[in-house]
């Protein structure tokens, strides 16, 4: 099954979702960063957030950044996502190990513990907007719920799982969001309320071969609902040695007349993605002429 997310409406428009199967995403980001199990379940469990919040993006150009700064020994995580559900993101610390939850799961709780939560929209306005709230467990999905809470007035339940095989390779991996619209009545509220209380782990419910659109049927039965769009995700990064050159450029006469001076091939690194560029002094000097 390749990756995708299906949105749609129910209960009378009452509700809209979101759901995800996203293991190949989150199977690329750990061979590209060569993650530790904990940070592949950090790192992929954003990363299917990321995938979601931009398929919620109206315009083609529409980017979204989510941002988290922690204390603990992960240090942080970044996921971009664009409209089109295309995701790349990073750890801070690749190779975070902690010991098992007490419920016995991957404790990426303890690796994030206190922190702050960023999400930043790039709309194509003068100002992209950016909203922030604290880390209530570091768990990430009951965090994202708090955040869209708190910062977007919106009641929304995220769920999120990664689950991972004893070689440390992405078994499962996949989410859903759920979010009331204005005009819901107390009565779906507090159904559904219940209902997600009652729903075991996503993985559990991939790992028996279930879909996004059997999550769906499931959290929604009794209840009509449409699904519109069913959208390819997949990690993917923009970069290129033409776009690390314009970058390199950018830092100026001075910076690239030292790099020249050294006279040694330098090395860009793509954060995103880990890719590796290589800039000879030749390259260099006709960096330079294109400086200011």
């Amino acid at each position: 099954m390749n990756d995708y997310i299906i949105r749609g409406m129910a209960a009378d428009n009452q509700v809209r979702f979101f759901a995800a199967y996203t293991k190949d995403t989150v199977e690329t980001a750990r061979q590209k960063h060569d993650t530790s199990p904990v940070a592949t379940a950090a790192l992929g469990r954003l990363l299917t957030a990321g995938g979601m919040m931009g398929a919620m993006c109206k315009n083609d150009t529409d980017v979204i950044t989510i941002q988290i700064k922690c204390s603990g020994p992960i240090g942080g995580l970044v996921v971009t996502a664009d409209a089109k559900a295309n995701v790349k993101g990073y750890v801070y610390n690749k190779d975070v190990m902690l010991p098992p939850s007490k419920a016995g799961k991957l404790d990426v709780g303890g690796a994030l513990d206190l922190g702050v939560l960023t999400v930043i929209k790039d709309l194509g306005m003068k100002e992209p907007y950016s909203g922030q709230t604290q880390l209530v467990t570091g768990e990430i999905a009951e965090d994202l719920t708090y955040y869209f809470a708190e910062s977007e007035q919106i009641p929304t339940s995220v769920a999120l799982g990664v689950l991972m095989n004893k070689d440390n390779t992405v078994r499962q991996a996949g989410g859903f969001i759920i979010q009331m619209m204005p005009f819901a009545g107390d009565d779906i509220i507090t159904d559904l309320e219940e209902r997600l209380k009652n729903y075991s782990s996503v993985t559990s419910h991939l790992d028996q071969g279930e879909t996004p659109e059997d999550m769906i049927k499931a959290l929604f039965e009794g209840y009509d609902y449409t699904i519109e769009d069913k959208i390819p995700t997949q990690f993917y990064c923009n970069c290129s040695k033409d776009r690390v050159k314009r970058a390199v450029i950018s830092v100026g006469r001075e910076e690239l007349n030292q790099m020249i001076e050294e006279g040694e091939t330098i090395e860009v690194n793509c954060h995103f993605c880990n890719s590796h560029y290589y800039f000879t002094v030749d390259e260099l000097k006709e960096m330079l002429k294109a400086a200011r």
